[in-house]
């Protein structure tokens, strides 16, 4: 019989299973670059204390999207580089497997050891997006791992949440134990010494003493220790410690890594086994963006930019290359083409693996940080593929709302110069549902699209040119401006798509040449839900998941129906409802459920942006004008980090 000591192989148990499931691939391990240790590689002290930490590490999601995640992926490596802590890494298994754990009383198992995940001393999870929620919900309920936080012995692993979605925890709080909020690489090793100092002292305390020093030291956010007062009308009337929790902050700061060269991570990625959303290794070029896009949390959130130096970046992509033999690199940040030496970077990436088969590629690029040179170094060794730009709004007026400093003749100009240098698709990405939208700015996507065809035509003196319009629904995030604005109904959404998708059809001249893809206005109304919510939406995740809601941000998987049923049965005898948390506007003076996670970010000049957003007012980049107070940097401690440095990709010679 396989062995259930803590730290065991289960694989046996996990194997005869794995017939039976599509994909089983996905749940065997032995990745190019994966760790297994010791479970007990840290060793015990002169009183037989054990000194080992152990972390169990989940994107709540299918493999082929999880493992190629970054965050998670660093976060493997820093951890398991240390001698007294291992990491490993677990994935959302599909229903066909849960269904089989179930019955065949197998738990949530990690991919690398096939160790059981309820075993580890830390269950740390990173959302990248809330429809991740449910997912995470299997995971604990498979591991054995009490769902709620109150619930937890000693004997349970500390739950620990971070990523994106962090920002804002409050819908998953009852269900979480520690909130580490932004970079995490300092972050997870302040709490192995942590709960490694804890265990060595012998557990004093118990898991209630453990959770007391980690919300007293600042390096993570503890729910339990907060409680939240409310209004009659349903606001929020205030967050605060618990009697008793003394020495905890009333508000818990983000960790930014100020000094990237030092974090060269990962310096050997993983390779897949299965098939994944991303066949390429990745480098992040740099962290943050200070373009002041209202919509983008991502942006807003990872202030201040913090550029990886030209060297550094030579020296990672070698590195990374050598340790796994993938043909492309992803040059990865929020807006990559920013980087302050990008066109150096790539010529001599470029330069340095000409013959080699080595592609580069760059995420979505800026309209106004085009241009072809950058474009034609990095397809010099690898396939021309589509161009994809996001303008975001339709219209001028719109873009203006959202701070997209981008004009119509700015994008009609970039693909000009793209068309005639020998490129036939460029994708263009937009949202629908911007505070102040009205159906004439969505309906200038279509013109717009029609003039890019057109555009293209003229200048290639071709006929086969392509233009692919992608629409997604915009959904208010917290520390953004837009944090207050009321979001779109669904139905309203819809409409408005419709209108879109029947005028590029009419379009007789170029119509034809325009594809048209979008999401409905349906996920967008759950995400706005979990992404503003407050403590009450919790209790409809758990409706949503003991319902069977598995893998939401798979629209095979999603069901909206799910979702409004059982808000409607959770908020059946309450003052709030779906609609007054997401298609309502919010007061200057109303307390989000948010404002005690801080992001650096100001809250004063977040409003001061709103305002400006409804008088459509633009503001420039900070990076290359006076500063607009914003209050990361003096709040932080931390200031912009730009080249140029003057450097070369030397002493990385060509090949």
């Amino acid at each position: 019989m396989p062995s259930r000591e803590p730290g065991a192989s289960r694989f046996a148990d996990l194997e005869p299973l794995l017939a039976r499931v599509q994909k089983p691939v996905q749940y065997v391990g032995g990745e190019l670059n994966s760790t297994v240790k010791d479970w007990h590689c840290g060793g015990f002290g002169p009183d037989g204390a054990e000194r080992t930490v152990r972390w169990a590490l989940m994107y709540p999601d299918a493999y082929e999207v999880g493992l190629p995640n970054q965050g998670v992926m660093i976060l493997y490596e820093v951890l398991n580089e240390r001698p007294d802590a291992l990491a490993e890494r677990t994935y959302a298994v599909w229903p066909d497997l849960e269904a089989l754990l179930r019955s065949a009383d197998v738990p949530q198992l990690t991919v690398d050891g096939h160790r059981a995940v309820g075993g580890f001393d830390l269950f740390g999870v990173s959302f990248s997006t809330e429809l991740g929620y449910t997912n995470f919900l299997t995971a604990l309920d498979l591991a054995g791992i009490p769902l709620h936080a109150a619930e937890r012995g000693d004997g349970d692993p500390v739950v620990v949440v971070g990523g994106h979605a962090s920002f804002n925890p409050e819908p998953i709080a009852d269900f979480v134990d520690a909130v580490v909020v932004g970079d995490g690489e300092e972050a997870v090793l302040r709490l192995t010494d942590l709960v490694g100092a804890w265990k060595a002292q012998g557990r004093p305390g118990g898991r209630a003493e453990l959770l007391l020093r980690i919300a007293r030291d600042g390096v993570a956010y503890v729910p339990g220790l907060y409680e939240v007062d409310y209004l009659p009308d349903g606001r929020i009337r205030r967050v605060a410690p618990r009697a008793g929790a003394s020495g905890i902050p009333w508000r818990v700061a983000k960790h930014t890594v100020t000094d990237l060269h030092a974090w060269p991570y990962p310096k050997r990625p993983l390779v897949p086994l299965a098939e994944t959303v991303h066949e390429r290794m990745s480098v992040e070029i740099f962290r943050g963006c200070t373009r002041g896009c209202r919509f983008c949390q991502a942006g807003m959130i990872t202030r201040p930019v913090r550029e990886r130096s030209i060297t550094g970046i030579g020296q990672m992509v070698e590195a990374g290359l050598a340790a796994t033999g993938f043909e492309e690199v992803g040059l990865l940040s929020l807006s990559s083409a920013d980087h302050s030496e990008i066109g150096e970077i790539t010529k001599g990436l470029a330069d340095r693996y000409e013959g080699a088969q080595v592609g580069l590629s760059l995420p979505s690029t800026r309209v106004d940080a085009f241009n072809i040179d950058l474009a034609n170094e990095l397809t010099r060794n690898g396939r021309r593929s589509g161009l994809t730009f996001a303008p975001e709004g339709g219209s001028e007026r719109i873009r203006k709302v959202i701070n997209k400093t981008v004009t119509e003749d700015d994008l009609i100009a970039t693909v000009a110069a793209a068309y005639a240098a020998g490129w036939r698709q460029v994708k263009l990405y937009f949202m629908c549902g911007l505070p102040t939208e009205t159906d004439s700015d969505v309906l200038q996507i279509a013109s717009l699209a029609a003039r890019v065809i057109e555009t293209g035509r003229a200048v290639s003196g071709r006929r086969d040119i392509r233009c692919t319009v992608s629409i997604g629904g915009f959904v208010p995030k917290p520390h953004t401006p837009f944090q207050w604005a009321g979001q779109l109904g669904a139905e309203a959404t819809d409409a408005r798509l419709r209108l879109l998708r029947e005028a590029i059809r009419a379009d007789r001249r170029y119509g034809s040449s325009i594809g048209f893809r979008y999401h409905d206005g349906q996920p967008g109304i759950v995400e706005g839900l979990l992404s503003r919510g407050d403590r009450r939406v919790g209790a409809v995740i758990e409706r949503v998941w003991r319902d069977g809601g598995r893998f939401d941000g798979w629209s095979e998987h999603f069901s909206y129906e799910r979702w409004m049923r059982c808000a409607t049965e959770v908020f059946a005898d309450s003052s709030v409802s779906v609609d007054w948390f997401t298609t309502r506007e919010r007061s200057q003076s109303e307390v989000l459920p948010w404002d005690h996670i801080d992001s650096g970010l100001d809250r004063e000049w977040l409003w001061e942006d709103w305002q400006a957003a409804l008088a459509e007012e633009q503001v420039d980049d900070c990076r290359w004008s006076p500063c607009f107070d914003c209050g990361v940097c003096p709040q932080l401690g931390t200031a912009i980090e730009v080249g140029p440095t003057g450097r070369t990709l030397l002493p990385l010679t060509p090949r």
